[in-house]
């Protein structure tokens, strides 16, 4: 076998088995944690002792994935046009 043509595949195999467990993994964990407040959902004040609600994840710590982003857009676009 050619060795450009076994990097090809190997690496469109690598490619869709990559995006294959990404896609499982939104689909199975929707929300990943707020990178902003580590998931703590408090940020401390710049001034003072006090703490505020982190305003990304509006204080749930969590966050919608990229791939359910992707995900929700296209269904939401799916479901639109064939009404």
């Amino acid at each position: 076998m050619d060795p450009v043509a076994f990097l090809a595949i190997t690496t469109a195999i690598l490619v869709a088995f990559v995006t294959f467990r990404y896609s499982v993994a939104c689909w199975i964990h929707p929300f990943g944690t707020c990178r902003k407040c580590h998931g703590k959902r408090h940020l401390p004040n710049r001034i003072g002792r006090g703490t505020h609600e982190c305003r990304r994840c509006q204080g749930t710590g969590l966050r919608l994935r990229w791939g359910r982003h992707a995900y929700n857009f296209a269904r939401r676009l799916y479901t639109d046009g064939t009404r």
